[in-house]
């Protein structure tokens, strides 16, 4: 499933489920700018997706029509698919990367605290390893776990850093190792933000560094 669709189908979503929701709403919630919100929304007027009416007191609507309704099921069946396939794949993959990155060793932390870094704390879980730190550049809470500021990652022990964002390659990496952190730890997961219908299985993942040392 790639970008575009997912975009449609988070727009759908919204205005099926709040069609008086407003443009400034509707980017907040998507997380993009309002300016590009108009576009993708004009957009789905002009495909027939949705229509847009005024209603009382002088306010829009946006009306999902019957054929986005039916493009809404089929991008919904799309993104199931592609959960349950980037999910299969993913387990493969982390399981391989942690059993020769990790070899044996339990002192294992994450820096992330999204969907990827979620998917390998189960994962982990399942492998009967412990997280013994959660990094991020945002402190809080991470599934019950605290999330640690990089920048006090020296007062923790751990022998890998599972590398669970959603970046380009190489961007993460450089910064955690700008901010101390040994290369050889880092055990990077990335994950393409869209993975195409017609990309192999086994490419969502890259793995240039799987070294752990001991600290």
């Amino acid at each position: 499933m790639n970008a575009e669709s997912q975009r449609d189908l988070q727009l759908l979503e919204a205005l099926a489920e709040q069609s008086t929701i407003t443009q400034r709403t509707l980017a907040a919630r998507l997380g993009i700018a309002l300016g590009l919100t108009n576009l993708y929304v004009r957009r789905l007027v002009r495909k027939g997706y949705v229509k847009c009416v005024t209603v009382p007191p002088n306010r829009l609507a946006y009306l999902v029509t019957p054929q986005g309704l039916a493009m809404k099921a089929r991008l919904t069946y799309e993104f199931m698919k592609y959960s349950l396939d980037f999910y299969r794949d993913a387990r493969r993959h982390l399981q391989r990367s942690l059993s020769s990155g990790v070899n044996g060793h339990q002192r294992v932390a994450v820096y992330g605290t999204g969907d990827v870094a979620e998917l390998v704390f189960l994962l982990l879980k399942e492998m009967g390893i412990e997280l013994v730190a959660v990094f991020d550049d945002r402190t809080g809470r991470f599934l019950g776990l605290p999330v640690r500021d990089l920048a006090g990652h020296d007062a923790t022990e751990y022998d890998v850093l599972i590398v669970a964002a959603l970046e380009k390659p190489g961007v993460v990496e450089q910064r955690l190792i700008a901010a101390g952190i040994p290369e050889a730890k880092l055990l990077t997961l990335q994950v393409a933000k869209v993975a195409s219908a017609e990309r192999p299985a086994g490419e969502a993942f890259g793995v240039p560094h799987a070294g752990p040392g001991g600290k």
